[in-house]
């Protein structure tokens, strides 16, 4: 049987794992921001390219959670 401070303890580390995760999934969106914003500057996409993009890889994914 798990004591409150064992329970405690748990939910900390739980708590830890979810701020490591936030932190690590903001450096990748802005690592992949980076990027998307870099090629447009440089007229190797454009924004519109990217957004149709966006879409079809949408929904393809809607597609495959509903087969």
């Amino acid at each position: 049987m798990k004591t409150t401070t064992q329970h405690g303890w748990q939910f900390l580390n739980l708590a830890s794992q979810v701020s490591d995760m936030k932190h690590d999934n903001y450096r990748q969106l802005l690592a992949i921001s980076t990027l998307i914003e870099l090629m447009v500057e440089k007229g190797l996409l454009t924004a519109d390219e990217i957004r149709e993009k966006s879409s079809q890889m949408e929904a393809e994914l809607d597609r495959q959670l509903l087969l």
